[in-house]
């Protein structure tokens, strides 16, 4: 039976992929407002920080990779304990047209696996995401298919990057249990169960514990809530034995009604429900240690 850790680290989600800028004027969109608030999270207790990109003029999700080397660079000017966590989902989007099913419509984002990856070959961040989910996404598909996850995951690998292992429902647990007998993925394991998406794990106390109980017994794990799940999933997580995460990704508002000014206030919120819980929370050189990073 997992109880509750020594010390948790909190992951900050910076700005996401599927927030809109019309849902709260507080998202920040070009490189140098990323960059800034994932400092301020780290400042408010954050060990890591989760970073997508976004098209500065539109707001609109991105994969240009000068993008991404413009946040890492502003970061680690001024951090360079915080520990980074760069996304490698975008890519794997399909959406059906309506005359043609087996033909893509506006929206499909699909490429190349190793496109995926190509920014986490050349910045080397400590951890990068790898979603294992195959799974019907709104009225959208999205695919990672077992082997364009196996030619990520080598990339990955070579890179010298730790993967974050993302979970939407009980079959992704069951690949990931094929990926790392296979030699693909190395434990312990650094996962995330991504609680709240339409058709995958949905939030609550029961599937946590499910889903915890179908790891490694070495595995970390972060229970994610989305939207109005964000708060009540950082004490779900945290009592069933996990880590927390919180951030204008996952939900725009810090209580009912109340959009949060920035990711800051909501890695505080978090540190004190954690905190108040009777629970400690590890620092970005404490978490370096837990994952075994220099």
């Amino acid at each position: 039976m997992r109880r509750p850790l020594d010390k948790v680290f909190i992951t900050c989600a910076i700005t996401g992929n599927l927030t809109l800028p019309e849902q709260t004027p507080y998202l920040p969109i070009t490189p140098e407002e990323i960059a800034n608030s994932a400092l301020g999270a780290a400042e408010m207790g954050a060990a890591i920080v989760h970073l997508h990109v976004r098209e500065p003029g539109s707001g609109n999700p991105s994969m240009e990779i000068a993008y991404y080397q413009d946040v890492v660079e502003r970061i680690r000017a001024r951090n360079k304990d915080v520990i980074l966590n760069i996304t490698t989902g975008p890519g794997g989007r399909f959406v059906p047209s309506d005359e043609d099913p087996k033909v893509a419509g506006p929206g499909t984002t699909l490429l190349a696996p190793e496109k995926r990856v190509e920014h986490i070959a050349l910045l080397k961040p400590e951890i990068c995401t790898l979603d294992l989910n195959t799974m019907n996404s709104g009225g959208q598909v999205v695919i990672n298919t077992p082997k364009n996850v196996r030619r990520m995951a080598k990339v990955i690998n070579e890179a010298g990057v730790k993967p974050e292992i993302e979970l939407f429902d009980s079959g992704d647990i069951a690949l990931m249990h094929d990926l790392i007998k296979d030699g693909t993925l190395k434990g312990p394991v650094l996962t995330s169960f991504v609680m709240g998406v339409s058709y995958g794990f949905q939030p609550s106390p029961e599937t946590v514990l499910y889903a915890r109980s179908l790891l490694p017994g070495d595995a970390h794990f972060t229970a994610i809530g989305i939207g109005r799940h964000a708060f009540t999933s950082v004490a779900q997580s945290y009592l069933a034995g996990g880590h927390v995460r919180v951030g204008l990704e996952d939900g725009v508002y810090l209580s009912r009604g109340v959009l949060a000014e920035s990711n800051a206030v909501l890695v505080e919120k978090a540190r004190r429900m954690v905190e108040d819980l009777g629970g400690q929370i590890a620092t970005a050189r404490e978490t370096r240690a837990m994952l075994g990073f220099a």
